[in-house]
């Protein structure tokens, strides 16, 4: 497929596609239960709790109660969806999630959303751009990171069929719509365009920002390769090396702290097999502050010209 006949089929929020993945993933299989730490409403949980009342709790202002009683649950053979903040998901409750559910491989899915400085006008103290690093680290962790409403839906089913501890990230905006939801499988990296002169591997809302940039690229005569990276952990290792390999340098391009995200987890696997010139597009060893999301993205150099200046660097730096 070539970037510009990537069609937007509508607009709307991430959470929205966890809300309404939830209900389908509940309807086929009957031990999927919903937790929330007293944000039925933000995560989009109104559908679920009227159709399974009985499958629903409502935790409060207890995270890491939350992340314990679905623990608990597991061991019973339900699989426990937690809903809250990606910042109160993961930090407030990082040592529950390590000792009570990673450490050993239990079945929770913990849902996060507003997720990154797109959470905007909420500032610092809850747009967290950690979370991917410290949930990536935890041994047998799968962490997924979808781009639009079709691929957070579709996620939010998957994840009840696999087996193990699992990180599902989204956001609060309204955001284009333009995958499919039969195109996502976990572990499985989606190209959205070939090419020859430089990839582009993106995560979450910043999938959208790079085939902007791509459709920019691509009218300047250069030709390349987007790839979304969905599913940060397992990586799908194959797909990335298979790509470098023809363009011989790479942009990453993600909501996040550019330590210990996306461009971390390339560049590993890059060094060690097929070393090529790398430029990151993240947040900078930043905390964020309040505004839009649009605002925040250009502020923080999250947008499609900030892509486009990246993958301008790296050919540059892979030529001479």
């Amino acid at each position: 497929m070539a970037l510009k006949d990537i069609q937007v089929t509508g607009n709307k929020d991430t959470r929205s596609g966890f809300g309404d993945g939830i209900v389908e993933a509940a309807r086929k299989n009957s031990n999927v239960v919903a937790l929330t730490a007293d944000l039925a409403g933000s995560l989009k949980l109104g559908g679920f709790m009227k159709e399974f009342p009985d499958r629903f709790i409502q935790c409060g202002i207890a995270e890491a109660n939350m992340i314990g009683i679905a623990a608990g649950l597991t061991i019973g053979g339900k699989i426990p969806y937690t809903t809250t903040f990606a910042n109160f998901s993961t930090g407030r409750v990082y040592d529950q999630i390590r000792q009570s559910v990673a450490y050993s491989g239990k079945n929770v899915k913990i849902c996060a959303s507003h997720a990154g400085l797109t959470l905007g006008e909420d500032g610092a103290t809850h747009q967290i751009l950690e979370d991917m690093g410290l949930m990536k680290m935890l041994p047998g962790m799968t962490v997924i990171v979808p781009c639009d409403y079709n691929q957070t839906k579709a996620a939010t089913k998957a994840i009840a069929e696999y087996q193990g501890p699992v990180y599902l990230r989204f956001g609060r905006p309204v955001w284009p719509i333009f995958t499919n939801e039969a195109d996502f499988e976990i572990g499985k990296a989606q190209l959205f365009s070939e090419g020859t002169d430089v990839t582009i591997f993106a995560c979450g809302h910043l999938v959208w920002k790079a085939i902007e940039a791509g459709k920019i690229l691509e009218e300047q005569s250069i030709s390349v390769e987007v790839i979304n990276i969905h599913t940060i952990k397992p990586l799908d290792e194959e797909a990335v090396l298979n790509s470098i390999k023809k363009t011989k340098c790479a942009v990453t391009a993600e909501e996040h702290n550019i330590i210990g995200g996306l461009g971390d987890a390339i560049a590993q696997v890059t060094s060690k097999h097929f070393p090529i010139p790398i430029e990151y597009v993240g947040t900078k060893d930043t905390f964020g502050e309040s505004g839009t999301p649009a605002q925040l993205l250009t502020k923080y150099g999250l947008d499609a010209p900030n892509i486009v200046e990246a993958a301008k660097k790296v050919i540059s730096r892979k030529t001479h």
